[in-house]
């Protein structure tokens, strides 16, 4: 396949998957579930995280 064509149909089913999601969230919003995210993982990084052994 032409390499002009591949991008022309890439293009295009990129445009249609955008069309099906509807529209994005604002950036502020985008900042909070990645901010919230970071946490997240953080936090479980923290709980899973090997700690001394506790003497007997």
């Amino acid at each position: 396949m032409h390499p002009d064509i591949h991008l022309a149909l890439h293009h295009a089913r990129a445009a249609e998957l955008r069309a099906e999601t509807g529209p994005r969230p604002a950036p502020r919003q985008d900042l909070r579930a990645r901010l919230g995210w970071t946490l997240i993982e953080v936090g479980l990084k923290l709980a899973t995280r090997p700690g001394p052994v506790p003497a007997h």
